[in-house]
């Protein structure tokens, strides 16, 4: 089970910082990523991260802006997002999915079993 907190309203230029908590069973070996659904737009993945942590991926969009990490002791999984822009405005999901290997990153959303239950970003110009 996937928890998720943080997100809310911020200012364009601003920052947020979303959580995404396990139930800790299995954590440190499910690779994990974060996704987000703007209206009227499909599901696109945000970043995504390795079990071991040391592997990212970023969508274009959100490089250099947003940053994800996991701390694997505390079976939870962060997105920063800063630089803030109008066009972030979404829900905002986190995933996860065994995976064996531990270096690998996985990007699409048909591959995760775990969807965390959203949670509100909306950014204001």
């Amino acid at each position: 089970q996937l928890i998720q907190s943080g997100g809310g309203l911020a200012q364009a230029g601003g920052s947020l910082k979303l959580t995404c908590a396990d139930s800790g069973a299995g954590f440190s070996i499910r690779a994990m990523g974060w996704y987000r659904q703007a209206p009227g737009k499909e599901r696109e993945v945000v970043a995504a991260i390795s079990r071991s942590g040391r592997q990212t991926s970023y969508a274009d969009s959100v490089k250099g802006r947003f940053t994800v990490s996991r701390d694997n002791a505390a079976y939870t999984m962060y997105l920063q997002m800063n630089s803030l822009k109008p066009e972030d405005t979404a829900v905002y999901y986190c995933a996860a999915v065994f995976h064996p290997e531990a270096e690998a990153v996985v990007t699409s959303s048909q591959t995760y079993h775990y969807w965390g239950q959203g949670t509100q970003v909306t950014v204001s110009s």
